[in-house]
C-alpha cells in the first residue's frame, strides 16, 4: 500500500492519528505498519461500541445428547470404528494454542505453564501424553496441528524443539499461525502496541480453519487423506483426543460434525449450551441465556438445555471447505488493551479500556446442518484451566488430574 492510499484509507475511517505515528517512522517501520493496516476489515472495526449491529439470535430449541448410559451400551461398536478411521489416517487433531497464560501470572503461552507439584508437567505435557494413550491403542500416530499466534508463535516452535516434543514423531506435528485483528478503544480508534505496530491479537478460536487455509497447512491435511479434524483447546487437561468412541459414535451417527458436552453443574453454571436455532445446531453462550431458558425443565425434571459444550469438536473436513467463505458472526469484547499514548509511554492498564474482535469456534456448528451431542463425565474429561485459583483453576485441574491417576 503506497502512502497516498494508506492517509486516504485512513482519512476515511478517521484514524488519522495512524498516519502521524507512520510518518515518524524509518522506511522498515513504515512498511510493517502499511502491511497491517491493508489487512484490517474496516467493516469488523466499525462494530465497536455498537450494540445494534450484534447479529440476532433466532428460535431457540433444546437439543438431546446422547447420553453416557447410551455410550456405555455400545462402546465396544463406536470404539471400533473410531479405531478403524484412525488406522485408515482419517482423523487429524487440531490443537488452538494461540493465547498467552496471562491470568495464570504467566506471559508465555499458555500451554507452556507448569501444572506440576513435586515435578515439572506442563499443560503442552499432559494433552501429547492424551493424545499418546489414543495412539498407542491405534498402533498409529494421529497427524497434530497447532494453532499459534504472532504473540507466541517462535516461543512455543522452540518450547516443543526443547522438549523433544514430548515424545510424539516430529513428522506428525505442524505448527500455523492464527490470524489477528486489530484493537480499538471505546471511540473506535485503532490502539498502537508500539511505535511501528498496530495492538494485534489473535482474531478468536473461530477462525483456526480459515488460518489453516491461508497457512498452507490445509493443503497437508488433504495430501495426508485427513477427512475428519478434532479440534480442542489447550486449557482443558483432561479431555481425551481424537478420541475413538466419540469419532465412531459421530460417524455411526451421519452427522457433518460432534461436539463433547458435560451436564451443567447447576443452571447458571457459565458454558455454552449446545441447542438448536432455527433448527440448526447452535451453541448459546450463558450470557445470552434469558431467566426462562436458564430455568427450562423437561417433563422428568432434568434442565432443557443441560449440556455445555467443552470446545472439543469433530468436524468433516469437506463440510469446513464449503463453509470456509461464509461470513461468521463477530464478538466484539471488552478488553485491558496494552497500548502507547500519545508521547510514547507503553500503558497497561488496569480495567477495559476498549475492543477485540473475535471470531468463535461455537458458530461454525449453526453453519452446519447436524451435530451430535456427546456427553462425557466431567471428572474425567473436564479439567479447564483457566484462573490461578478457585474455579477451573490450576488448583481444581491439579486435583481432577491426582484422581484420575496422573502423577504431579
Amino acid at each position: 500500500m503506497g502512502e497516498n492510499e494508506l492517509l486516504e484509507v485512513l482519512r476515511e475511517q478517521g484514524q488519522e492519528h495512524i498516519f502521524e505515528a507512520y510518518s515518524k517512522l524509518d522506511e522498515a517501520g513504515k512498511e510493517k505498519l502499511a502491511a497491517q493496516v491493508e489487512k484490517i476489515d474496516w467493516s469488523i472495526v466499525a462494530m465497536a461500541g455498537h450494540e445494534e449491529l450484534k447479529q440476532e439470535r433466532g428460535k431457540l430449541e433444546p437439543l438431546s445428547a446422547l447420553e453416557v448410559t447410551e455410550i456405555e451400551e455400545n462402546k465396544e461398536k463406536y470404539e471400533q470404528i473410531g479405531l478403524d478411521a484412525i488406522k485408515k489416517g482419517k482423523i487429524g487433531a487440531v490443537l488452538l494454542a494461540g493465547g498467552q497464560g496471562t491470568r495464570l501470572g504467566s506471559d508465555g503461552p499458555k500451554g507452556k505453564y507448569n501444572i506440576g507439584i513435586t515435578k515439572d508437567v506442563y499443560i503442552f505435557e499432559r494433552l501429547i501424553r492424551n493424545l499418546t494413550d489414543v495412539t498407542d491403542k491405534a498402533g498409529c500416530f494421529v497427524p497434530l496441528y497447532i494453532m499459534t499466534s504472532d504473540k507466541n508463535h517462535d516461543e512455543t516452535t522452540a518450547f516443543f524443539e526443547e522438549k523433544n516434543y514430548f515424545g510424539y514423531p516430529k513428522d506428525f506435528v505442524k505448527f500455523f499461525k492464527q490470524e489477528m485483528a486489530p484493537s480499538v478503544d471505546f471511540n473506535g480508534k485503532l490502539y498502537m502496541e508500539s511505535a511501528d505496530s498496530l495492538s494485534l491479537s489473535p482474531n478468536g478460536n473461530g477462525g483456526w480453519f480459515y488460518s489453516m487455509a491461508v497457512s498452507g497447512v490445509l493443503q497437508d491435511v488433504k495430501a495426508r487423506g485427513i477427512e475428519w479434524l478434532n479440534i480442542f483447546a489447550v486449557d482443558n487437561v483432561l479431555q481425551r483426543i481424537a478420541d475413538p468412541v466419540f469419532v465412531g459414535a459421530t460417524l455411526d451417527s451421519g452427522c457433518v460434525s460432534g461436539a463433547k458436552v458435560v451436564r451443567k453443574a447447576d443452571p447458571n453454571e457459565k458454558v455454552g449450551v449446545l441447542c438448536l436455532e432455527d433448527g440448526k445446531p447452535s451453541i448459546v453462550e450463558y450470557y445470552e441465556m434469558t431467566e426462562e431458558i436458564i430455568n427450562s425443565r423437561e417433563e422428568n425434571g432434568e434442565l432443557s438445555y443441560n449440556f455445555g459444550v467443552i470446545l472439543n469438536y469433530l468436524f468433516r473436513v469437506d463440510k469446513l471447505e464449503s463453509i470456509m467463505n461464509e461470513k461468521m458472526p463477530v464478538h466484539v469484547v471488552e478488553k485491558k488493551i496494552p497500548y502507547i499514548n500519545e508521547k510514547g509511554e507503553y500503558i497497561k492498564p488496569e480495567t477495559p479500556n476498549g475492543y477485540k474482535f473475535e471470531l468463535l469456534v461455537l458458530d461454525m456448528i449453526h453453519l452446519l446442518d447436524d451435530c451430535l451431542s456427546f456427553e462425557v463425565v466431567r471428572d474425567y474429561e473436564f479439567a479447564p484451566i483457566k484462573n490461578k485459583t478457585g474455579v477451573d483453576s490450576v488448583e481444581s485441574a491439579q486435583a481432577l488430574l491426582k484422581k484420575n491417576g496422573v502423577e504431579l
